[in-house]
C-alpha cells in the first residue's frame, strides 16, 4: 500500500463523501440489509476517515517543521568545524592530534582526505530539503548522514576536551559551548526521527482504515455499487450516477 502521494487517499475520501450524498437522493428505496453500507454508517465512516486524513496531514507538517529546524541548526556546523581546526593548529598540540581532529572534521563536512577538487568548508552536504518519507518508512540516506555527522562531532569534541592546550578565547569554539551545540543537534536529530515514526504510524492507521479488504473504503464502495445495481439495474440512472466514482487501493 505504498504511495508517494497523499492525493490518492484524499480522492478516495472525497468520492466516499460524494457517494453518501448520492445515496441520500435515492430516498427510502436504498435500504440494504448490511449495516456497514447503510447511509448513517457510511456517513460516520466518512467522518472517521476525514479525521484520519487530518492526522496524517498534521504529522506531515510536524515532520517538515522538525526537518527544517534541524537543517537550520546544522547549517553553520561545517564552517564552525573549519574554525575549530584552525584554532587547534594555532596551539602546540602534536601533528598527530591535529590529524586525528581533521579526520572527524572531514566526516562532519562530508569531504575526503584526498579530494580531487578543493572542498568548500562552508558547504553543508545536507542543505537540500528532505522529502516527506514515503510509505513504508525506511531509514533514509539523509538520516544516516546526520547520524554520522553527529557522531563525528562528538568525537571531535572529545579530542578537544582531552587536550588542555586547546583553550580558545572565542566562546563559540570552547569545549563547553561545543558540547551545548552537540546536545542541541542531538535533540533536533531525535525530533526528526520521532516525527518520522509518528508520521509512519499515522499512515499505517489511515491505510488500515481505508484499505482493509473487508471494511475499507474500496470494499464498502464495491458493496454499495453491487447493491444499487441489484436494486435499480445496471442500466439505471441511479447506478450510472455512482458507478463513475472511482475507488483505488494504494
Amino acid at each position: 500500500m505504498a504511495s508517494t502521494s497523499e492525493t490518492g487517499h484524499a480522492k478516495n475520501l472525497a468520492n466516499l463523501e460524494t457517494l453518501t450524498v448520492d445515496l441520500l437522493t435515492f430516498g427510502a428505496a436504498y435500504n440494504p440489509s448490511k449495516a456497514a453500507i447503510k447511509i448513517p454508517a457510511l456517513q460516520a465512516f466518512a467522518v472517521t476517515c476525514r479525521t484520519s486524513i487530518t492526522g496524517v496531514n498534521t504529522s506531515i507538517a510536524a515532520y517538515g517543521n522538525a526537518v527544517a529546524a534541524r537543517e537550520l541548526a546544522y547549517a553553520p556546523v561545517s564552517k564552525l568545524t573549519t574554525r575549530i581546526i584552525n584554532a587547534l593548529k594555532a596551539t602546540d598540540v602534536s601533528d598527530q592530534v591535529i590529524d586525528n581532529a581533521k579526520t572527524f572534521a572531514r566526516k562532519i563536512q562530508g569531504t575526503r582526505a584526498s579530494a580531487k577538487t578543493k572542498a568548500n568548508p562552508d558547504a553543508d552536504p545536507n542543505a537540500a530539503i528532505e522529502a516527506i518519507p514515503a510509505e513504508p518508512r525506511q531509514i533514509s540516506t539523509s538520516q544516516m548522514s546526520y547520524d554520522s555527522r553527529l557522531d563525528s562531532l562528538e568525537k571531535l569534541i572529545k579530542v578537544l576536551a582531552s587536550n588542555p592546550l586547546y583553550a580558545p578565547n572565542e566562546n563559540d569554539l570552547k569545549v563547553a559551548t561545543l558540547t551545548t551545540l552537540y546536545n542541541d543537534l542531538r535533540t533536533k536529530n531525535t525530533a526528526v526521527v520521532t516525527a518520522a515514526a509518528q508520521l509512519a504510524a499515522a499512515r499505517i492507521a489511515r491505510n488500515e482504515l481505508f484499505y482493509n479488504p473487508s471494511t475499507g473504503i474500496v470494499a464498502l464502495a464495491a458493496e454499495v455499487k453491487s447493491y444499487v445495481k441489484s436494486l435499480f439495474g445496471a442500466s439505471s440512472p441511479q447506478y450510472r450516477q455512482i458507478s463513475v466514482l472511482q475507488f483505488k487501493a494504494y
